[in-house]
Parts: structure tokens; sequence; C-alpha cells
């Protein structure tokens, strides 16, 4: 299944995308009885749930994808982390060695953002650059997961933009700053199911700035892959339904450009993965006015 958050009519919910031989549509789930208002509820109520939620998008009303919006599958996660270094072409582009551990860092969640949303060119910076990201979404609650019953906990995959603020991640070792403004963090269209997506660690994506091809790898080329991700992890912490674990991303990012490309305001950066769709944002000046309350 592709499950979306979207918004509608001035109120939110979630549907299931369709696209079969016609026109895309999102069966409308906000007034069904019995299914959850949003995606970490969803998880919550585990496979029956799920099965209630196939059962209702059957009967439910179905609404043209273009004349809703489409927002960030989990509007609330309670951790988003992110893996550094995680292709081999990126870590020579970057003059690093391959880690012998898995580098971590977040990203804090009030940078969630839409697929199509605008991204903000930062009023203190102007290093913007972009990170094409397959996002894995926990679906269980999990400590001491091992390899081979990491996939049990994964909820589904979506497509995500590690946007980053070059000068501010450099600033301190965390880079925690530098990938956390305001939104940075874009992700979606959708949640695609693990039985829709036949291997994770076999689909390609692509990345373009106004059309130009800036990123093009596949998941398969990951260091570590997504079950020594959640093996690593659930070592440390629990992991918990609707936590996003941005995978890593390839080379031919702005920054190892001799001289760097950075984004500019009304650029547009796409990034597509093939199962799973495509998240468009554009570049926008950020409103710098105090806000307070």
């Amino acid at each position: 299944m592709k499950l979306a958050t979207f918004r509608h009519g001035g109120k939110v919910g979630l549907g299931v995308v369709e696209s079969g031989d016609g026109s895309p549509a999102i069966r409308d789930l906000r007034g069904a009885e019995d299914i959850a208002g949003d995606m970490i509820a969803l998880m919550n109520g585990g496979e029956s749930a799920l099965d209630q939620l196939r059962t209702a998008a059957a009967d439910a009303p179905a609404i043209a994808l273009d004349e809703v919006e489409l927002l960030a599958p989990v509007l609330n996660p309670g951790k988003i982390l992110a893996i550094g270094l995680n292709y081999a072409d990126h870590i020579k582009e970057s003059g690093m060695g391959t880690p012998e551990h898995q580098i971590w860092f977040n990203k804090q969640r009030t940078c969630v953002n839409g697929p199509y949303a605008d991204i903000n060119m930062p009023a203190v910076s102007d290093k913007l650059d972009f990170e094409a990201e397959m996002v894995t979404v926990i679906g269980k609650t999990c400590k001491h997961v091992p390899r081979e019953r990491a996939h049990e906990v994964v909820f589904g995959f979506t497509c995500g933009n590690d946007v980053s603020v070059r000068d501010w991640q450099l600033r301190t070792p965390t880079m925690t700053i530098g990938k956390s403004f305001d939104t940075h963090g874009p992700t979606g269209p959708w949640i695609v199911t693990p039985d829709e997506l036949e291997d994770c660690h076999n689909v390609g994506f692509i990345c373009t700035v106004n059309g130009e091809e800036k990123q093009r790898s596949n998941t398969k080329h990951l260091v570590f892959d997504v079950y020594d991700q959640i093996v690593e992890l659930t070592k440390a912490f629990t992991l918990e339904p609707g936590d996003l674990i941005f995978t890593g991303t390839s080379g031919g990012v702005g920054v190892a450009k001799k001289p760097p490309e950075f984004l500019e305001v009304g650029d547009v950066v796409r990034i597509e993965f093939d199962g799973i769709g495509h998240i468009e944002n554009r570049v926008a000046r950020e409103n710098a006015e105090t806000r307070i309350g």
C-alpha cells in the first residue's frame, strides 16, 4: 500500500493512494469508523489496524490526487535519525575514509516538511545543500533487534531530502544544528509498505536541481544497509513507531563540487526513488521575523 497524510477541505487525515490504469486518486479514510486519525496511531494499532484500513479503503470515497495537499507522511516523529558517510562515492568525494562504525546524528523534528512544500534559504547562511535519501519508517517499538528480525520492525519507506546548511553543520562535531533548520526535512510523498517494494536494498534513485541531474545511485551501494542500521541503533536505545531513519546519501552533493555549488533561491530540488515516488521542493527565502508564542 501507499499510505499518505493529506489535507483536503481544511481537514487532515489518512488516505490510501491508488494509481491503477486511471488518474491517481486517494481513498479518503477521514470519515471511516475505527480507523486511526494519524500515521503513528495506525502503526500502534498493529496488523489488525492495517487490515481494517485495507477493508475500509475499498469502499472509501476517492479524491483525485491533484486535488489534495500531500503532507509529510509522519507529521510528528518522535526521532529523526540520519547516518553519515554511507555510500562509497560520497565518502570519496568527502575526502574521508570508510567509517569503521556507523556515524549518526539527529535532525530535530521541527524540520519536518511536506513533499512539495518550500524549503527555506536561511537568513543566516547561503551554504544550502541537498542530500537524496531513502527514509526507513519504524513501525514497532523495538530494542536489541537481531539482523534476521530487523525487517519485522519496518513499517515502510519514503523519500527524503537531508537538507544541510553546510557552514552550520561544521560548527560542531554533532552536525545537528546544520541538519535541523526548519523546513529542512521534507519527506513523502507517502509511505510504501514493504510488501510493495520488492527489495529495499535494490532501489534506484535520482536527484535533480532545476532539471539537471546531480545524484544517481542505488541503495545496493549502502555501506551499512537498512537492517545493519536498525541493529546498531537498537543496541543503544529503543526505536518507536513513527521514528524516521535517513539511510544516507550518495555522491554528487553540492558542497563536494569544485568550486562548491550551493542552492539558490528559486531552485527546485526533485528526488525520486524507484517504486516509492518523488518529492519536489522549491527554495524560498526565509521569513526571519521574530516569533514568540
